[in-house]
């Protein structure tokens, strides 16, 4: 059988815990930190790849995906666009 390939973009935030960043992606609910920020991206795509071994070896790949909002186009599946990306302002009172 052929191995087909299939390439697509993942939207990443990478944020700033403390010391530690955090990588994370809505698309797949998946996210991995690390010291630093470089070793965040590596320890992200390495999670990823994992997260795709996993449900092809499960042979639960379109089920987990359609359930992450990924949609079916042309015979493939398409992750969730993000469309905005914003910090917005809140306030409110603390307990005495």
């Amino acid at each position: 059988m052929k191995n087909v390939r299939v390439q697509f973009g993942l939207p990443v935030s990478i944020l700033k815990e403390g010391d530690i960043f955090v990588a994370y992606t809505p698309a797949l609910d998946l996210s991995t930190s690390a010291e630093t920020f470089e070793k965040a991206q590596e320890n992200f795509i390495e999670a990823v790849n994992i997260f795709f071994e996993e449900l092809m070896e499960m042979g639960t790949l379109n089920d987990v995906l359609i359930e992450l909002g990924w949609q079916k186009q042309d015979n493939q599946l398409v992750p969730p666009v993000v469309v905005s990306n914003q910090t917005k302002s809140f306030s409110f009172p603390l307990p005495n």
